[in-house]
């Protein structure tokens, strides 16, 4: 290997290395505040309804403006976009730490998350391009390891920063960070950008904004007041003919903000449904596994910490070994053994009740986090694997959309089965925890877990399918040559 091969291999690993900080640091932020919500409605001296905007508004912003700069990185280079989101981040989350009013915060929210979504709408793009086809599913696991991290270690590190400091350090932790990342990737900024003189599709971004934002709003606040009040209907339909507006726009123009036809490739498209229904699934446990740990099971915080850090660990080093195993062996069969463990993972976990053995307990969250590390950085791969280069940068944004989207769907249909179960159990409607009724609570928590497992298991079923008919294609066309 000569100096300049070594240079160069080198600086892919610097560049994946600045890539996976920014996305530690963004999907962070969504829930690194979650535990300073008491302490900043204090503060602020707003009730509780109004600060959990802070949480929100950063989410929504992100998963509205994801489709605009993935788009504007491959109109305007990947690594520019990339880079300029990095200091935005930077900039807002140090405004955040010196807004002292809720409508400042959430202006500061708000920048953070502009900066948030444009450096995670081009982290894959920017790491598919990097790196060759044999590497890519391990740099790419990589990558997916650090946004599971970074939303499973939140709350634990936001709880550990607010125990030793004010609520403000939440925020400043991530200046110094974010700002050697930029400093960083003026120097190692990957390969040459491809640009376009294309435009960005202004009516197509205004149509997608009002179809995401009011849905995002929709799904969590009906969790509140009720899917059937008049306001969440009229978010829904608000939504829902945006989104057809949006389609309709989007089919017609010549250089659109979604260009559908990468879901003419049906690979593509299953392997985002896949995507879509494993964390519809992992989100149900999310939400879940804490009240059960610390409400049914009486544990106290450091101790369901425990039990919550076996899913990040195991994830941490799963990911990475798929992804290294999927440049080897292919990532079919991986991402459906993936599915079916992180779906038999969740089945067991409607099995518990109040009294369960502890190490069966680990041992069950154990199973869902193997499952979901083998299957993400292959179907990862297959995703970005499937896009022509001009394309990673839109194909990237739409991953990390579907994630959003799971997310908040998954949020969505756990609190709901849970809130129906207990409602159903205590004969009257419910909307938390009701001391004294742990039985409720199982209830509803099992419903929960056999709804999420289900989801999940429709993608097992879309991937069985996938690599049946992958290996059939594959198969004609290595006797096609033999035939002629």
């Amino acid at each position: 290997m000569n100096a300049k091969t070594k240079e160069n291999d080198r600086s892919k690993w610097i560049v994946l290395m600045i890539t996976v900080i920014s996305t530690f640091m963004n999907t962070l932020d969504g829930s690194i505040v979650n535990v300073a919500l008491p302490a900043m409605s204090k503060a602020l001296h707003v009730d509780t309804g109004s600060i959990t905007w802070v949480v929100s508004a950063y989410l929504i912003v992100i998963t509205v403006c994801i489709l605009i700069f993935g788009r504007l990185g491959d109109l305007k280079g990947q690594g520019k976009i990339f880079r300029y989101g990095l200091l935005v981040f930077t900039i807002g989350s140090f405004l955040c730490g010196l807004m002292h009013t809720l409508p400042l915060i959430l202006i500061a929210r708000a920048i953070q998350a502009v900066g948030a979504s444009a450096s995670m709408a081009n982290s894959q793009g920017i790491i598919a391009r990097t790196f060759p086809p044999e590497e890519r599913g391990r740099a790419l696991g990589i990558n997916g390891t650090f946004v599971a991290l970074g939303t499973m270690v939140g709350p634990a590190l936001g709880g550990l920063i607010i125990s030793f400091a004010s609520w403000e350090y939440l925020f400043w932790v991530n200046v110094p960070i974010g700002l050697l990342a930029y400093f960083a990737n003026l120097k190692f900024s990957g390969p040459e950008d491809p640009v376009s003189d294309e435009k960005l599709d202004l009516w197509g971004s205004f149509l997608f904004t009002f179809a995401i934002a009011p849905l995002f709003i929709a799904l969590e606040y009906g969790q509140t007041i009720g899917y059937t009040h008049w306001l969440i209907l009229l978010l829904f339909a608000v939504s829902f003919v945006s989104l057809i507006a949006f389609y309709i726009v989007e089919r017609k123009g010549d250089a659109p903000l979604l260009d559908l036809h990468i879901f003419e490739n049906k690979w593509f498209t299953v392997s985002i449904f896949c995507a879509f229904t494993s964390f519809v699934a992992i989100s149900c446990s999310n939400i879940i596994l804490p009240f059960y740990l610390q409400n049914a099971l009486s544990m106290s915080p450091g101790k369901a910490g425990l039990y919550m850090t076996i899913y990040p660990v195991i994830l941490a080093l799963v990911a990475p070994a798929s992804g290294y195993l999927s440049d080897k062996i292919g990532s079919e069969v991986l991402t459906l053994i993936g599915l079916f463990l992180t779906s038999a993972g969740l089945y067991l976990m409607a099995t518990l009740n109040e009294h369960p053995v502890l190490w069966i307990l680990g041992l069950y969250i154990g199973v869902m986090s193997f499952g979901n590390g083998l299957f993400q950085s292959p179907n990862n791969s297959l995703v970005m694997s499937m896009l022509p280069p001009e394309k990673l940068g839109i194909g990237g944004s739409v991953n990390a959309l579907v994630r959003n989207v799971g997310f908040t769907v998954g949020i969505a249909m756990s609190t709901a089965t849970l809130y129906a179960g207990m409602s159903y159990k205590i004969g009257k409607h419910v909307t938390g925890y009701v001391p004294g009724r742990n039985d409720a609570f199982i209830f509803g928590m099992r419903i929960s877990y056999i709804a999420g497992a289900t989801v999940c298991m429709v993608g097992v079923a879309v991937t069985a399918i996938r690599l049946y008919n992958r290996r059939k294609q594959t198969k004609k066309e290595a006797t096609e040559p033999d035939m002629q």
